[in-house]
């Protein structure tokens, strides 16, 4: 399976906004520029993170985006289904009832152990997301990198725009 971008870039803007103040709004083209990411792209990225509840977008030119919730309370899997959609990974298509010995009264999709192996590969994958907030994240960066909060905030302040 692979993820688009938009799930990396959504993780990093999510924790860049965290280290901003909490009432200054950014706008989708300032969050694009620290990353040199396409504006208009990562703006998409944004509005779908506003219609998970995960931030919330002001119009006119005082808007931007803040986080509408705590980080404790936004799991990576929250990230990964508003940008991703909530669609399974893998989609049994019921090959085996085209095969010779198929039926049309069966449901390959519990039956087939190629899609029940697969289905728990989701799940655990899901949980292992669920699991983890972008608390956790931001506490490791910080832990690793102490700096990178107050340059965060540094870059952002140089470039009011």
């Amino acid at each position: 399976m692979r993820m688009s971008e938009g799930v990396e870039w959504a993780m990093h803007s999510c924790l860049n906004l965290a280290w901003l103040d909490s009432d200054e709004a950014m706008t989708a083209a300032r969050l694009a520029a620290f990353y040199d990411l396409p504006p208009a792209y990562l703006n998409k990225q944004l509005q779908a993170l506003a219609r998970a509840g995960i931030l919330t977008s002001t119009p006119g030119p005082r808007g931007g985006f803040r986080l509408a919730r705590p980080l404790e309370q936004i799991t990576l899997l929250d990230v990964v289904t508003a940008i991703e959609g909530p669609g399974d990974a893998f989609r049994c298509e019921q090959v085996l009832r085209k095969g010779p010995e198929g039926r049309d009264d069966v449901d390959y999709r519990k039956s087939c152990f190629i899609s029940q192996a697969m289905r728990q590969a989701e799940l655990a994958w899901r949980k292992e997301l669920a699991g983890q907030t972008l608390a956790d994240i931001k506490a490791k960066v910080e832990r690793a990198s102490p700096g990178t909060p107050r340059a965060t905030r540094e870059w952002f302040a140089r470039r009011r725009s």
